[in-house]
C-alpha cells in the first residue's frame, strides 16, 4: 500500500457506495465484490495486482480513488516484542501505529493474538502534560480511509512475509495519536468497515476505543448498536492528580466521567478498562490506590497499569520496578483486577507520538 493521493481511499468505500459508482461508470455491479476483496483481503500494493479486473476499469479506479491513503516510511521493533510503524499521509503529515503480539516476553501469555494500536488524529488538542502526541498541537482529524489503511497496511506487510491466508490482526485498540472520540464520526465510519465481514472482520468486542474523558461522546457511543469495548485513559484516581496532568478533567471531572461510563456499562454490559500510566512522583503514591479501587469497583472495571515511557523534552519518569509492583500489589490486595504491562516499548520510542516528532525534526533539519 504505497501510492499517496488526495483522492478518496478505495478502502473507505462501502459495497453500496462502490456499486453506485460502478453503475455511474458503466460497469457491472458484481465488480464491487471483486474490488473490495482485493482491497481488504488481497494484501496487494496497487491496482495492477488485481488480476481479474480489466485494465480499463483499473484505469477508472485509479483516476477516482487512491489505492492507499498511507505510506510506510519507517518500521522498528521485533515481531517477538512490539513493532512501531510510521505512516506518511497525502499532505505530508505523519501518524503512528503499534503492533503488539501476545507473547511471554510481553504479557506472560502464549497465543496467536496480535493487537494493533492505531491513530485517529495528527497531533492532539487535549494537552495531557506527559504525552508526546500533543507537543506540537492539533493538526487535523484522520479521515476514515486513513484509519482503515493503517490496518490494511500492516496486514499487507506481513502477508508478504508469512504467505498465509490467515489474518494477522485479531484485536484493535484505538489508543494511538489523538483523542479518538474527538474524531467520532470518522472513527465510527472506519470501524464499521473494519468490523464488516467483507473487510478485516474484526469483532466489535475485539475493538477497544480509548478516551481521556469526553463525556458527551461516551454517552453518544453508548447509543450506537455495536458492542465496542471502552477504555478510559485515567492516569489519576483523584481530581487533584488528574487536574495537574490532564486538562480535560477540569471540564469533565471524575464524577461526571464515572457517571458517563456507568451509562455506557449499563447499555453495553461489556468490560471496561481503566488505563493508568504510572509516573514517578505524580500518581504512583499508595494514596491513589484506595480511590482507584473504589472507581474500579463502581465501574466493574479492570485496571491496566502502564509504566511511563519517557518523552524527550518532558521531565516525567517511570517509577522503579519496586514501586510499580508495590502499586499493583496494593490494588490486587483490595480486590482489583489489576495487571502490570510488562512491555519493551520504551526500547523503540513507544511513547505515542515520539517517532513522528523525530521524523519531523529530521525533515526540518534537511536529513534524509
Amino acid at each position: 500500500m504505497t501510492n499517496l493521493s488526495v483522492l478518496p481511499a478505495i478502502s473507505s468505500q462501502k459495497p453500496d457506495e462502490l456499486t453506485g459508482w460502478l453503475a455511474q461508470s458503466g460497469e457491472p455491479a458484481y465488480r464491487a465484490d471483486q474490488i473490495l476483496r482485493w482491497v481488504h483481503k488481497g494484501s496487494i500494493s496497487g491496482w495492477s495486482q488485481m488480476r481479474n479486473i480489466p485494465d480499463s476499469l483499473k484505469k477508472k479506479l485509479s483516476s477516482h480513488f487512491s489505492f492507499s491513503s498511507v505510506k510506510l516510511v519507517h518500521k522498528q521493533g521485533g515481531i517477538d516484542t512490539t513493532i512501531k510503524f510510521l505512516w506518511k499521509l497525502s499532505d505530508g503529515q505523519y501518524v503512528e501505529s503499534v503492533l503488539i503480539p501476545a507473547s511471554p516476553s510481553l504479557y506472560g501469555e502464549t497465543s496467536d493474538r496480535h493487537t494493533l494500536c492505531i491513530s485517529t488524529q495528527v497531533g492532539c488538542a487535549y494537552g495531557c502534560k506527559f504525552c508526546a502526541s500533543g507537543l506540537e498541537g492539533f493538526k487535523r482529524n484522520l479521515n476514515p480511509g486513513e484509519v482503515i489503511d493503517q490496518v490494511l497496511g500492516v496486514e499487507a506487510l506481513f502477508k508478504k512475509r508469512i504467505s498465509s491466508d490467515r489474518r494477522l490482526i485479531t484485536n484493535l485498540v484505538i489508543m494511538g495519536m489523538g483523542e479518538p472520540l474527538a474524531n467520532y464520526d470518522n472513527l465510527l465510519d472506519a470501524l464499521n468497515v473494519l468490523n464488516s465481514n467483507w473487510s478485516a472482520n474484526i469483532g466489535a468486542r475485539k475493538i477497544t476505543i480509548s478516551t481521556s474523558g469526553l463525556v458527551p461522546q461516551i454517552i453518544k457511543l453508548s447509543d450506537q448498536p455495536k458492542q465496542y469495548r471502552l477504555a478510559i485513559s485515567l492516569h489519576g484516581a483523584t481530581d487533584e492528580v488528574r487536574n495537574k496532568i490532564m486538562p480535560i478533567n477540569r471540564k469533565y471531572s471524575l464524577s461526571k466521567l464515572s457517571d458517563a461510563v456507568e451509562i455506557y456499562q449499563s447499555r453495553k454490559n461489556g468490560s471496561i478498562t481503566l488505563e493508568y500510566i504510572l509516573i514517578e512522583g505524580i500518581n504512583d503514591g499508595i494514596d491513589q490506590v484506595p480511590h482507584l479501587a473504589i472507581l474500579s469497583e463502581r465501574l466493574r472495571a479492570k485496571v491496566n497499569i502502564i509504566p511511563y515511557n519517557s518523552v524527550e523534552g518532558l521531565g516525567y519518569k517511570r517509577p522503579s520496578i519496586t514501586i510499580q509492583e508495590r502499586f499493583v500489589r496494593a490494588l490486587i490486595d483490595k480486590g482489583v483486577r489489576a495487571t502490570l504491562r510488562r512491555e519493551k516499548g520504551h526500547d523503540i520510542d513507544a511513547a505515542c507520538g515520539q517517532l513522528r516528532l523525530k521524523a519531523e525534526k529530521k525533515l526540518d533539519s534537511g536529513e534524509n
